[in-house]
């Protein structure tokens, strides 16, 4: 069985792809994207916290940083419209189907580099609040 952390990576993961379509969505990338592979938006899981533990319960919070990456004369522009996207596809139904309790986002920077044919790398953060049993990763708590 699946636990509910991967559940949600995998829901943020289908939620988002379709929502930039055509733009590639990459998880936890392990090599620098190719000049070639942008526009792209790469899932990079930060952690998993239990913040409180109750009556065979633990409450979760699962940090995400979607980065979104693209080169050129508008990548400002394609970035923000990407970030953009996303934010509203997960924000449309931040329980992602009854799997978290609710979705947050925390922050966001700017990181350009004039070396790399102008590429903008825009990160935003969020964390999900979700809810397991202490002794079931896979079952709601």
């Amino acid at each position: 069985m699946t636990s509910i952390r991967e559940r949600i990576v995998q829901a943020v993961l289908a939620r988002v792809a379709e929502a930039i379509a055509p733009v590639p969505v990459l998880r936890q990338p392990t090599v620098p994207l190719k000049r070639e592979e942008s526009p792209a938006l790469l899932l990079v899981i930060e952690g998993d916290a239990i913040t409180r533990k109750a009556n065979l319960a633990a409450d979760r919070v699962l940090q995400l940083r979607l980065v979104a990456i693209a080169r050129g004369a508008a990548a400002f522009a394609h970035t923000d419209q990407l970030i953009v996207a996303t934010h509203a596809a997960l924000m449309s139904e931040p329980s992602l189907g009854g799997l978290a309790i609710g979705i947050d986002e925390t922050d966001l920077e700017w990181d350009t580099e004039d070396a790399d044919a102008g590429a903008v790398a825009l990160p935003v953060r969020f964390e999900i609040r979700y809810r397991t049993a202490t002794h079931d990763l896979t079952q709601n708590g």
